[in-house]
C-alpha cells in the first residue's frame, strides 16, 4: 500500500513535468517500486540489528537479492501474465534504446560490484574508488535517460497516469504540492515498514535455520518489491512494453549501482558462495535479455528462461 501511494504520485509526477514513458518507468517508477528493498539493507547496514555481523548479512542479501530477483523472476511473471494471450512466440515491442541504455548501465556496474567482492577489507582506497564509479554511472545514466525523454514525448511515448492520484479523492487539489505530500508521506510509511522487516529477518533466519544472509538474498526482493512489480504485469496485459520493461530494468540500475556502492564501502563485501553464484546468474540473466532483445526482438519465451535461471538458483543453494 505504501509503495501504491508513491507509485501513484510519481506518476501524476511524470505527467504534470511532460516526461516520457521511458524516464517514468526507469527513474520514477523504478525507484519508487524499488523503495522498500532499498531502505532494508540501508537500515540494517546502519544500525537495523543487535549484531553487526547479521547486520551486514541482511544488508548484503538485500543489495545483491534485488537485481536478481528483478532480472530472473519478476521477467518471468511478465512472460507468464501474457502467455494466454500473445503465446510463447509472440513478440514484446518495449523501447529498443531505452531499454538497451538500462541493460548497458546495469552491467557495466554489476560487473564491478562482482570485481569488488575480491578487494581486501581493508584497501578502502580501491574500495572507496570502485564505489565512487559505480555512483557516478548512475549519475550520468539519468542523465542520458532525461535527455531522451523529449524526443520520446513528440514521438508519443509522453507519461498518463492510469488513476487520479490517491489525495485528490480525500478532496484535496491536484497540484504539485500535494503530489510531494503524497510522495512523503508513502516514504514515510515504507520507512516504517522496512524497519520491522528486518527485525523479523534476524528472528526467523535462525528458527528455519539457514543464515541471514541467505534468507535475504532469497525472500526480501521477494517480500518487498515483487508485489509493486505487479505494476509491470499490469502494464504488460495493457500492451504498454515500454514502462513494464522499464520499470524492472530501471529498478536493476537503481539497485546495481547505489545500493552496492554503499555495500562495498560499509561491509566486509566478500565472495561468499550465496553471494558468488546470485551476482552470476544475475549477470547471465541480464545479458540473455539483453542478446535477445537486440538480436531479432523479444519473445514471450525468452522470459521464460529468466525463471528457469532463478529456478536453477534456488536449487543450487538450498541444496
Amino acid at each position: 500500500m505504501a509503495a501504491e501511494i508513491f507509485v501513484n504520485a510519481l506518476e501524476h509526477l511524470g505527467e504534470k513535468l511532460k516526461i516520457s514513458e521511458g524516464v517514468t518507468g526507469s527513474v520514477f517508477a523504478a525507484v519508487g517500486t524499488a523503495m522498500p528493498e532499498t531502505l532494508v539493507p540501508l537500515l540494517a547496514i546502519f544500525g537495523g540489528t543487535g549484531s553487526v555481523e547479521t547486520s551486514h548479512e541482511i544488508g548484503v542479501g538485500a543489495i545483491l537479492g534485488a537485481p536478481l530477483m528483478l532480472s530472473t523472476l519478476s521477467l518471468f511473471l511478465m512472460g507468464v501474465a501474457v502467455l494466454k494471450r500473445r503465446g510463447l512466440k509472440g513478440q514484446l515491442h518495449p523501447e529498443r534504446t531505452g531499454l538497451k541504455r538500462d541493460l548497458d548501465f546495469f552491467l557495466m556496474a554489476f560487473v564491478l560490484a562482482f570485481v569488488a567482492m575480491f578487494v581486501p577489507h581493508d584497501d578502502g582506497l580501491v574500495r572507496g574508488a570502485i564505489a565512487f564509479v559505480m555512483v557516478l554511472i548512475y549519475f550520468v545514466y539519468v542523465m542520458l535517460t532525461l535527455r531522451a525523454s523529449a524526443k520520446l514525448v513528440e514521438d508519443g511515448h509522453g507519461t498518463e497516469a492510469e488513476s487520479p492520484m490517491l489525495l485528490t479523492r480525500l478532496g484535496l487539489p491536484q497540484n504539485l504540492l500535494f503530489i510531494v505530500v503524497q510522495l512523503a508521506l508513502g516514504l514515510g510509511l515504507l520507512v516504517a515498514g522496512a524497519k520491522g522487516f528486518i527485525h523479523g529477518v534476524e528472528e526467523a533466519a535462525p528458527i528455519i535455520g539457514i543464515s541471514a544472509l541467505l534468507l535475504s538474498l532469497m525472500i526480501i526482493p521477494v517480500a518487498t518489491e515483487l508485489p509493486e512489480k505487479v505494476n509491470s504485469i499490469l502494464w504488460i496485459r495493457k500492451r504498454k512494453d515500454t514502462l513494464a520493461f522499464g520499470n524492472i530494468t530501471g529498478a536493476m540500475v537503481f539497485q546495481g549501482t547505489l545500493l552496492p556502492a554503499i555495500g562495498i564501502s560499509l561491509t566486509p563485501w566478500t565472495a561468499q558462495k550465496e553471494v558468488l553464484l546470485g551476482v552470476s546468474v544475475t549477470l547471465i540473466a541480464a545479458f540473455w535479455l539483453r542478446w535477445v532483445a537486440l538480436n531479432g526482438g523479444l519473445r514471450v519465451w525468452h522470459l521464460f528462461l529468466n525463471g528457469a535461471l532463478y529456478a536453477a538458483y534456488l536449487a543450487a543453494v538450498l541444496v
